[in-house]
């Protein structure tokens, strides 16, 4: 296990607004930071980071949590796991004590999955490099492509030799369980007769490993070097838990830097098409890897830059049944430019053909954008020909009609009555005609799904909302604490007591306590639990620490083990953190500040949270006389009535009306 100074040590020298930046594009907003949700699809940014309280939050989807959380969300790393990858960025020294077998056992499917991805990426990289056969065979290939050692080195090149089962010989030696390399894809486990049969997925391939957008393995891409007509010229690793091959782009690993610098991507086909451009120093480059582009993989990008420019190989059958990738990228709300190469050429090709600056210069020179480039592929085919030339235009207009943003429409919608010589009116028409229809098509899909609960209706029970209720009172009460637990505060307590006749009096007494004794004592004395897990645990960690330190930790709190407790203590501090960047100083709205109302606060907290609880009470008195048996069906009145009594002091204490 990993001890707790190198946790600690990671804790304060990492920066959150570093990490999160390697992943999300991040612009400045005041103290802090804003981006596009990693987690969902948003035209808008709504995912926020403080630098200064080290917490973020995405706002779209209620995550949020500290700098582990976010690793551990967004790479699916364990808590450990996140803690190794801070400590290599930040050059930390990892001290870990023994591991018990039953830790070692703990290890999951998927971190056991990434362990034998890792040995395999090595162990084909070491064979490609330091082996007669693979420097031979693999390194020849890949020097004669034109690929210098360097390249190879950062892309980490590698080589399968055309042996049965040489890697997986190896790797069952190395103690690697065949469970995952049969998971993994890495070996194929054939069953019957007395003994099962192992061979290698990649024999007689050089290898393309597949990276994360953090550096992990997620699986590999083999090409043959024979000319066997029977093989797959690209052997990829089949679908598991931690390759999804529509999610994810070749290369991304490599270029997520220089893509959020250059604020464009260039998207091409290719493993090689990639190499070739980082290579001639264009690193701003992923590959779909020969799938039909999907959103995953498009929002994948638009997390780093809302700007695409695709690359078409100069093959016109082949540009025509990629189009819709175009359609895909608009619907995302992206920008987007095309560049063709000659006919014959491909990335690949062209970038070994020219020189670094010739390349640029092209990529600069031809890049187009959608309508133009729609109209050059189409036009030759629509020439004097009036029916294909409505189909041309219908066309175009049908890809405006993905994008979102209302004035972008307009401009291309003019732009492409300029180009074919149309009457703006009548593509509007037909604007209107597709946006209403798509709409139409997704009210009745959401339609759908909105009635397809009521199919199966919950019965609700009579106390159900008060339980909500309750919930809001314990979060507000944890707030409170979070926000200005070591506060301290006046406060006034009216104690009843008789005069020397026996006459009632109310006489005020007035003490000083701080915000979190306050609410401790309030809550001891009436014997309240929290029904919310993690609202019960935050509160526990709180009294923890201020019976050793007297002090309320929000650090310590924050970078907590427990998954739930950082992220709610991180929710409830982005969401006020929220409310600060509001524009009420822009308005001259000036808010009372909440630390001359804490007093009242920290009592309307307690004589809410108690109200309620009375409310539950009576309504579980009244709900269990009813649900009783005939002769048992009798109500306690009085204890009803001593309650409602109770519950009306309350009322008057909070200044309300019953």
């Amino acid at each position: 296990m990993i001890t707790k100074q190198t946790i600690e040590q990671v804790f304060e020298t990492a920066r959150l607004e570093e990490v999160i930046g390697e992943f999300v594009q991040l612009k400045k907003a005041g103290s802090n930071f804003k981006g596009l949700s990693p987690f969902t699809d948003e035209k808008t940014p709504s995912f926020m980071v403080s630098p200064v309280k080290q917490i973020w939050k995405d706002f779209s989807t209620g995550k949020g949590g500290n700098v582990i959380s976010f690793l551990m969300e967004h790479e699916h790393f364990t808590y450990p796991e996140a803690i190794k990858w801070l400590a290599k960025k930040y050059n930390i020294e990892i001290e870990e004590t023994e591991q018990s077998d039953e830790q070692k056992q703990q290890i999951n499917e998927r971190e056991s999955m990434f362990l034998v991805s890792k040995f395999a990426k090595d162990y084909f990289h070491d064979v490609l490099m330091n082996t007669q056969k693979g420097r031979a065979i693999g390194l020849s290939y890949f020097k004669e492509r034109g690929f210098r050692e360097d390249t190879i080195e950062k892309f980490d090149l590698g080589y399968c030799k055309d042996e049965w089962d040489n890697f997986t010989k190896a790797a069952l030696d190395k103690g690697y369980d065949i469970k995952y390399l049969k998971s993994t894809g890495l070996t194929i486990v054939k069953e019957g007769g007395e003994q099962d049969r192992m061979f290698d997925r990649f024999k007689g391939r050089v290898m393309f490993p597949i990276h994360s957008m953090s550096g992990r393995i997620l699986g590999f891409g083999g090409r043959i070097l024979t000319n066997d007509k029977k093989a797959a010229k690209y052997l990829n690793s089949p679908e598991s838990d931690i390759y999804h091959k529509s999610k994810i782009l070749y290369g991304i690993y490599q270029a997520k830097k220089e893509i959020a610098k250059q604020d464009n991507c260039f998207l091409v086909e290719g493993y090689t098409d990639v190499i070739s451009f980082h290579q001639s120093g264009i690193e701003n480059v992923v590959a779909s890897s020969g799938t039909a582009l999907t959103p995953e993989q498009i929002r994948l990008i638009h997390r780093l830059t809302n700007n695409i420019t695709v690359l078409f190989d100069g093959d016109a059958a082949g540009i025509r049944a990629s189009l819709r990738g175009i359609d895909l990228i608009l619907e995302q709300g992206m920008n987007v430019k095309v560049v063709t190469f000659p006919e014959g050429e491909d990335p690949d090709s062209f970038a070994k053909a020219n020189s670094d600056a010739q390349l640029k210069t092209y990529l600069e020179e031809n890049a187009q954008d959608f309508i133009n480039f729609k109209v050059s592929l189409l036009t030759k085919d629509a020439e004097n020909d009036p029916v294909k030339k409505a189909g041309l235009i219908r066309d175009i207009v049908t890809s405006i009609s993905k994008i979102p943003d209302g004035i972008q429409r307009e401009v291309y919608v003019q732009e492409c009555a300029r180009i074919m010589d149309i009457s703006e009116r009548v593509l509007f028409s037909e604007l209107a005609q597709l946006i209403n229809k798509d709409q139409k098509d997704k009210g009745k899909s959401e339609q759908y799904q909105s009635a397809a609960p009521s199919l199966q209706p919950v019965k609700e029970e009579p106390s159900q909302p008060k339980i909500n209720s309750l919930l809001l009172l314990e979060k507000e009460i944890i707030r409170i604490l979070l926000l200005y637990g070591n506060e301290e505060i006046e406060l006034v307590n009216w104690v009843h007591s008789e005069d020397k006749h026996g006459r009632p009096i109310i006489e005020k007494e007035e003490y000083t306590n701080t915000v979190s004794n306050e609410l401790y004592l309030n809550l001891q004395e009436d014997e309240i639990e929290f029904t919310h897990e993690a609202f019960r645990d935050i509160y526990y960690e709180i009294i923890h620490q201020l019976n050793q330190d007297e002090q309320i930790s929000i650090d310590k709190l924050i970078a907590s083990e427990n998954g739930a407790v950082s992220s709610l203590v991180t929710n409830i501090l982005m969401d006020e953190e929220k409310y600060e960047l509001s524009d009420w100083e822009r308005k001259e709205v000036f808010v009372t500040e909440t630390t001359k109302i804490l007093p009242k606060l920290v009592t309307d907290a307690i004589l809410n949270l108690r109200r309620v609880l009375i409310e539950t009470k009576i309504n579980t008195i009244i709900r269990e006389a009813q649900e009783g048996e005939e002769e048992d069906q009798s109500l306690d009145f009085e204890e009803v009535t001593n309650y409602i009594e109770l519950k009306k002091l309350l009322y008057e204490k909070l200044n309300r009306v019953v």
